[in-house]
């Protein structure tokens, strides 16, 4: 059992100078399709975004608070 030469292709993609559309249907109605995620996932959107806000929030009052209690 010898080792024979088997023929590979390659296949190589590129891009033409000319056409250079790589994804245009993301851009398209780029309005409409964020309007339609954020009305769809809103209470998620919410459910993540308010604990981390809350948390930022505490934070900053009880580093002021801090500062305000070391002034005297």
């Amino acid at each position: 059992m010898g080792k024979m030469p088997v023929r590979m292709k390659a296949v190589v993609y590129a891009l033409s100078p000319f056409q250079q559309k790589v994804m245009p249907g993301l851009w398209k109605d780029i309005t409409t399709k964020i309007h339609h995620k954020v009305t769809e996932n809103w209470i998620s959107a919410t459910l993540l975004v308010t604990p981390v806000v809350g948390t930022y929030q505490y934070a900053m009052w009880y580093k002021e608070q801090e500062k305000l209690s070391h002034r005297y």
